[in-house]
């Protein structure tokens, strides 16, 4: 009898998992942005409110952006009620998700530490547990022999610079594949009749009596009864040419992933600190992320000295990778708000809709915010849950401030 051969029950995976369609003269709804916000909301406008006469259009290749360029990392546990609101809505929705597309994106619920190295982060942290708790949210608060049995290779000794106190603890967060959501997202918005347009830069937006009818794009003009911006740290330059001024600035922010290694890393740990984060990838190598860089820039790299401080503060709480290699960097382009929150709803111009101000946390929304923005699109109102994050609380006053809140707002 011959050797079975690994995966020889599974069905063979197709080619393409969507078309490759030109662009028709009008949609109801233009999608600029096909990463993972643009593509959630494509399948939720498809899934939630029967709108299917949609674009999706995206500059370069599907999930090219910040989509394929972060560290993967899935939380919910964030002070303020309506960050919570949010990314916990995200992260049950992240639960069902590969069901829900009938594609693997390896979701693995493996806990998340956010350390605590001094006194005021020992406060800060029991303060954001008691929050979350009051929230629904799953948080813990674990001292540092706590944190050793979760992740034994973290070093909790006392006589180091910055020594371990304790961290809170999300047993529910995890990673998943990114570019295996982007893939089912796009799959289950091509089946529902959404054509996904790829290199398709728009370069312009057509308004008239302060109202959007179209894009203009590098494979000509498309008519548009409503466009939704989600393209990250570009949406400043696009909704410039509908003449709305967004106040985001653009920073690079960098990873790197070490060789692939066999499995010591058991879940994700971050550090507000030393400002690192690792987990471990599925097929092996050690992921980190650390700060963006301070200046602006639209380059899709980021300076030496933030790899040379990430890789000190990682060698300081896990000194086993003091023998591991680099492999690879990257960059992505991350768009801040003043409160370091999310912009999500309509715009001062009709028919024209906002997502973007995720900095470093957009990975992390990408269904919650699909949901929501597709409500919002389709309903012309904002969800009760994207509602406090309107452009006009930069007016009003009425900010969701998680700078610093929310123990490194990744």
């Amino acid at each position: 009898m011959s050797p079975r051969t690994p995966g020889a029950d599974l069905p063979e995976h197709p080619d393409w998992l969507w078309r490759d369609p030109e662009p028709k003269k009008s949609y109801d709804v233009v999608i600029v942005g096909g990463g993972g916000h643009g593509l959630a909301t494509a399948h939720y406008l498809a899934r939630n409110h029967g709108i299917t006469n949609v674009a999706v259009l995206e500059k370069g290749w599907l999930g090219g952006g910040n989509m394929a360029r972060n560290t993967t990392i899935i939380r919910s546990n964030y002070l303020w009620d309506e960050s919570a609101g949010i990314y916990e809505h995200a992260l049950k929705l992240w639960e069902g998700l590969a069901e829900e597309l009938d594609y693997p994106i390896l979701f693995s619920q493996r806990g998340v530490l956010n350390l605590a190295h001094s006194l005021q982060d020992v406060r800060d942290s029991v303060r954001r547990v008691e929050a979350n708790r009051l929230n629904g949210v799953d948080a813990e608060w674990l001292d540092a022999d706590g944190v050793k049995e979760v992740c034994p290779i973290v070093n909790i000794s006392q006589d180091v610079r910055y020594p371990v106190l304790g961290a809170t603890y999300q047993p529910r967060a995890g990673i998943a594949k990114h570019d295996h959501v982007a893939w089912g997202l796009a799959r289950s918005a091509d089946a529902a009749g959404i054509d996904i347009i790829q290199n398709c830069e728009v370069t312009g937006l057509d308004v008239v009596d302060n109202r959007v009818v179209g894009v203009r794009t590098t494979r000509g003009r498309i008519a548009a009864g409503k466009v939704a911006l989600c393209s990250a740290g570009h949406t400043s330059v696009l909704a410039a040419m509908a003449g709305v001024e967004l106040p985001v600035q653009s920073h690079p922010l960098q990873a790197l992933v070490s060789e692939l290694l066999e499995p010591v890393h058991p879940t994700v740990v971050m550090s507000n600190a030393v400002h690192v984060y690792v987990s471990q990838a599925h097929k092996g190598e050690l992921v980190m992320g650390a700060g963006i860089d301070a200046y602006n820039s639209y380059t899709q790299r980021g300076a030496f000295h933030i790899i040379e401080e990430q890789m000190a503060a990682a060698l300081e709480l896990f000194p086993v990778f003091a023998r591991a290699h680099v492999l690879r960097t990257w960059g992505g382009i991350v768009d801040v708000s003043p409160d370091a929150s999310p912009i999500i709803g309509l715009s001062p111009v009709d028919n024209l809709y906002l997502n973007c101000g995720w900095g470093t946390g957009g990975f992390k929304a990408t269904p919650g915010v699909g949901w929501v923005y597709a409500h919002t699109i389709a309903h012309d109102t904002p969800h009760a849950l994207n509602a406090p994050f309107s452009l006009d609380r930069f007016t009003t006053g009425a900010l969701v401030d998680e700078h610093g809140a929310a123990a490194v707002a990744h």
